[in-house]
């Protein structure tokens, strides 16, 4: 044998020997960390690849808006029609909710024998809602038709609404358009169970209590083609919101009975004037959440802390 061979034979007893002197147990820790480097490796290697691959896709949508000058203007325009679309929808409700408390229901008043029964009706429910003959709009107070901390509605409320709804229904109310507004006070909604429940602001607050009244309405068999709802949020104050008592005259849903739109054959009649009737309500269940109420202020002689609201 040559020299060489011998080095080789005497490296891989050597080789043999050294490897016999480690343990089992730490060339299994030795392996695992191995693995466990490779993993990490690997890791780190699909997180740098998809990091780049979302920077490429920035640098693409940049280099569109910066060398695309038409592509950018045209969802420029997009956008601008869109806002104006509903900026047209806001104004357009807004002019008819103004012309129903201003306008439309001034100086006129309902059937003798609906505005005597509403009259009555109102009398035996004081505490929940009033009735103004001179614009035939009822309103409903918030602090007593809503269950706390939601938009449900409260027992007794629905029993009022249901000798309301029949009062609608009767022969000489049955042609007359409902919109039904819903109104807040001006204290932010901050309760984590009403947000959590969908009531993510004054404006949600709101509508889902116009909802929940149009609801129950339906659910007496107002038919739902009379029906507008709408939510206002804490927009128009009818009492300082500087007081308790003034927040909780704007916390209210107002039910405004249309004197001189008539339905007939599918049309509106305004003041004799067919006009197109808008789209049908549509019926969505009330919405339910946790006990505790944007609309419950404790009041005490010395508070103690901070009490809870919206």
């Amino acid at each position: 044998m040559t020299a060489r061979t011998f080095r080789f034979i005497g490296l891989s007893v050597l080789g043999v020997a050294l490897t016999g002197c480690v343990s089992q147990e730490k060339y299994n820790a030795l392996k695992l960390a191995h693995d466990g480097l490779v993993e990490r490796i690997g890791e780190a290697d699909r997180e740098a690849q998809a990091a780049r691959a979302e920077s490429e896709a920035y640098k693409q949508q940049l280099a569109m808006f910066g060398t695309s000058g038409n592509t950018k203007d045209a969802m420029l325009a997009n956008l601008q029609q869109q806002n104006s679309e509903l900026q047209r929808q806001y104004d357009e409700l807004n002019q008819r909710y103004a012309r129903a408390i201003d306008g439309l229901g001034k100086g006129q008043v309902l059937p003798p024998q609906v505005n005597d029964a509403l009259q009555q009706w109102a009398q035996q429910n004081p505490d929940l809602v009033d009735f103004d003959p001179s614009r035939g709009m009822v309103k409903f107070k918030s602090d007593l038709t809503f269950a706390t901390g939601s938009a449900e509605v409260t027992s007794p409320a629905k029993s009022a609404i249901q000798r309301f709804s029949q009062i609608l229904n009767s022969a000489e109310a049955r042609g007359y358009e409902l919109m039904v507004v819903g109104h807040t006070d001006n204290t932010r909604v901050v309760n984590p169970a009403t947000i959590q429940a969908g009531h993510k602001d004054n404006w949600h607050l709101s509508a889902h209590r116009a909802i929940s009244v149009g609801t129950e309405l339906q659910r007496q068999s107002i038919d739902p083609q009379r029906l507008m709802l709408a939510g206002c949020g804490e927009q128009r104050p009818i009492a300082p919101n500087s007081s308790n008592a003034g927040k909780a005259q704007n916390r209210r849903v107002e039910v405004l009975i249309l004197p001189n739109t008539v339905r007939a054959g599918g049309m509106a009649r305004v003041n004799g004037t067919a006009a197109a009737t808008p789209a049908a309500a549509r019926q969505s269940p009330a919405v339910r959440a946790p006990a505790l109420n944007k609309d419950t202020v404790r009041i005490d002689p010395a508070p103690a802390g901070p009490s809870l609201n919206k």
